[in-house]
């Protein structure tokens, strides 16, 4: 009975780690689909409710993660990331089997902008897009293809074990123990410069941004141990690229949408 127990929490531990280790936490997605909700058109508004029905983009933000469990949607599995290492272009890194957020994104704005789509399928690929441009904008998503995006880079985060992927997804944002409707106030306040300047870029001008965070991402000590300086360093980048997302997940809708 005892080894029935010890084995099914290092399964639960195991579980937990890994559904925590790959993706932007749920403050994140939903901050970033919350900041794009109030920066559409009018018409586009209109049309996202006549796809989304009662449900908001912050609502959706996370279905993505949430169906993962559904193999109906294992073709969707390799689309949170895409790998290009240092001194790469996207054009000249290995193609990754089963597609990737660049090609994920860039193929559903194609389709939806073609239309034709019956109602489920636009919903379906709707939702994608505002979960896959918000995966884009989180530096360890675009992965260097030696460490599986840091989730092999084992750090101790204010003394909890964990790894280096799940620090930039959720774990300083959730340190600073806000809804994502808080987050949301504190870091939406772009000039209007910025907005035209950020929806301006193309999807892998995004991928490339991330990238540039490389040095700053991995500027980790030998011991793993980070904690309050590395949050303080670096917890800028996390803010900038979640309203970086929101703002474009708003225009490609709007771009959409009208």
């Amino acid at each position: 009975m005892r080894k029935l127990l010890i084995f099914s929490l290092l399964t639960l531990m195991t579980v937990s780690l890994t559904s925590s280790s790959v993706f932007w936490g749920q403050i994140g997605h939903r901050t970033i689909g919350h900041i794009a909700d109030g920066m559409l058109t009018k018409k586009a508004q209109k049309q996202v409710k006549r796809i989304l029905g009662t449900e908001t983009l912050a609502e959706v933000s996370t279905w993505m993660d949430e169906v993962r469990s559904d193999d109906r949607y294992d073709y969707a599995e390799t689309w949170h990331y895409c790998t290009i290492p240092d001194g790469m272009t996207y054009e000249e890194a290995p193609e990754q089997e089963g597609g990737d957020v660049i090609k994920a994104i860039e193929t559903i704005i194609s389709e939806l902008k073609a239309g034709g789509l019956s109602a489920e399928e636009e919903a379906t690929k709707l939702k994608f897009l505002v979960h896959l441009i918000g995966d884009i904008h989180q530096p360890l998503h675009v992965g260097n293809g030696e460490d599986r995006g840091g989730n092999d880079v084992r750090v101790q985060y204010f003394g909890s074990n964990t790894n280096l992927h799940s620090v930039w997804d959720s774990r300083m944002i959730d340190g600073k123990q806000f809804s994502y409707t808080e987050f949301a106030d504190w870091v939406n306040h772009p000039s209007t410069a910025q907005v035209k300047e950020w929806q301006s870029a193309s999807v892998r001008d995004w991928a490339y941004e991330s990238m540039s965070y490389r040095d700053q991402v991995y500027d980790v000590p030998e011991n793993g141990r980070i904690s309050y300086e590395y949050s303080y360093k670096y917890f800028d980048i996390i803010k900038l690229r979640v309203l970086q997302a929101g703002v474009r997940l708003a225009g490609v809708i709007n771009e959409i949408y009208g």
